[in-house]
């Protein structure tokens, strides 16, 4: 059901396994472990990249390949979303629209295909409601 699902971005994974990250790390990983035995998590392929990206070269403590690799595999078990080509024709507009950053017009349109109530993310505006998506800084 669409208000039960949950769209977690980038920052949020990344702070779940970056213990470096001090109190976003147990809020982050709290969410994630939460989201894991309810099995409302949704995520896109562009997180799982940008996410391995992150833990294998930006982070203080960097995973190895192997490790970042077997964290991606364990989120295939969550609803991915695959964006299409108009998916990303959808995420341009909504780039104009609300002079937003690609990327993260991009992550807004996964979360509406995703079928997310809500979007997790410290990359937009907290508390705006777009496209029957709430977003929420899970930091604020």
């Amino acid at each position: 059901m669409k208000e039960d699902r949950f769209f977690v971005d980038t920052n949020v994974l990344v702070y779940a396994y970056d213990e470096t990250a001090a109190e976003k790390h147990e809020q982050a990983k709290e969410i994630v472990q939460d989201l894991w035995e309810t099995r409302n998590g949704v995520l896109s392929m562009q997180v799982l990249q940008e996410f391995f990206i992150t833990v294998t070269r930006k982070i203080p403590k960097p995973a190895d390949i192997d490790t970042a690799a077997d964290i991606v595999r364990d989120y295939l078990q969550w609803r991915v979303v695959i964006l299409r080509g108009q998916s990303i024709i959808s995420a341009i507009d909504i780039q104009r629209r609300h002079l937003i950053s690609f990327w993260d017009a991009l992550i807004l349109q996964a979360a509406v295909e995703g079928d997310a109530a809500c979007l997790l993310t410290e990359d937009l505006a907290h508390g705006a409601n777009l496209y029957d998506v709430e977003i929420r800084n899970p930091f604020k």
